[in-house]
């Protein structure tokens, strides 16, 4: 799984944000116009709700679906505020900054669980095809949780609740995005799939790496501008989805998932968004400091991931399904 996690690294996507943060590291006037930037960030979005929503068709509400997808959502939007209180202890990070960061904990990466069914089935471990909708269902209530906290936080306690906050919430351009998308990918399933294929299909990619690119620009310039990453914060990106992997193995079990299913719901709780969640804090909390959550994510937790975690958390649950 080495081999496979260090081809993982070295996807084009991965390489053009490795090619931006290096262009804003040399200073160079490398651009992408915010609009532009902003374009491709609603792009994605609707291509991740569009493709889960018609998976989430095609795999129907089967009792293992509905069981793993409510453990997803509840971990991705109960991620957050846990994430959040760690990272406001550290006090290293503006309470923006911390709940943009932990959005990207409670929301998945697509590469990693695409590496860890990869995994599986080098191991000749089965799992289910709806774990791709459940994959789906957690890019989107880590969102809303840190927006929640953002938007919480900023207001006094007996007004927190009022309808602006949860305006706000429900209707940010992204959440719109997000949740709009995969509805309508729901209703109109394969027949809508094959009328959008090339749109959220081969086109997706490339927008993808024009995306990272500018991430990497904006993660780099503004790391440039900010002190050296926060030894605490380093040791959080490796720590943090060791407990959320060991948290999903042992719900996994109490709801009586699969060895490989539950491999999966740990491998998506344990991975750090680099995808949606970069998009909708772009959009939502613009403030946040993006050269600290996706250094985090994208530096530290998805490598870590991929080399060394997807086989930890299968050899996890061997242990605890006693395979």
């Amino acid at each position: 799984m080495a081999g496979a996690g260090a081809a993982n690294l070295l996807a084009p996507a991965v390489l053009f944000f490795a090619l931006g943060a290096l262009a804003g590291w040399l200073k160079s006037d490398l651009t992408i116009p915010d609009q532009v930037a902003k374009t491709l960030a609603l792009y994605l979005m609707l291509c991740i709700g569009f493709k889960g929503g018609a998976e989430a068709a095609a795999s129907g509400l089967s009792q293992d679906l509905i069981a793993a997808g409510g453990l997803g959502l509840g971990l991705s939007f109960a991620t957050p505020f846990a994430a959040y209180i760690v990272l406001k202890a550290f006090g290293v990070l503006d309470r923006l900054t911390a709940a943009a960061t932990a959005a990207h904990y409670g929301s998945v990466s697509v590469v990693t669980f695409a590496a860890g069914t990869e995994y599986l089935r080098a191991v000749e471990v089965e799992f289910g095809g709806y774990m791709a909708a459940v994959l789906a269902l957690m890019e989107t209530p880590a969102i809303l949780a840190a927006l929640i906290i953002a938007g919480a936080r900023s207001q006094k306690a007996e007004t927190r609740l009022r309808p602006t906050l949860w305006r706000e919430v429900f209707l940010n351009g992204a959440a719109v995005v997000l949740i709009g998308s995969f509805v309508i990918g729901a209703i109109t399933g394969e027949r809508g799939m094959a009328r959008l294929d090339v749109f959220v299909g081969p086109l997706f990619q490339g927008a993808l790496c024009l995306f990272l690119l500018d991430m990497g620009l904006v993660a780099s310039r503004r790391l440039a501008e900010a002190p050296r990453l926060d030894w605490r914060l380093i040791a959080f990106a490796i720590a943090w989805p060791l407990l959320s992997a060991a948290a999903a193995l042992g719900a996994s079990a109490a709801l009586g998932l699969s060895l490989g299913d539950a491999t999966l719901m740990a491998v998506l709780a344990a991975s750090a968004s680099y995808i949606a969640a970069p998009a909708a804090m772009r959009i939502a909390l613009p403030k946040a400091d993006a050269g600290i959550y996706l250094s985090l994510s994208l530096g530290v937790t998805f490598p870590f991931n991929l080399l060394i975690g997807i086989p930890l958390y299968h050899a996890a649950g061997r242990l605890v399904f006693g395979g």
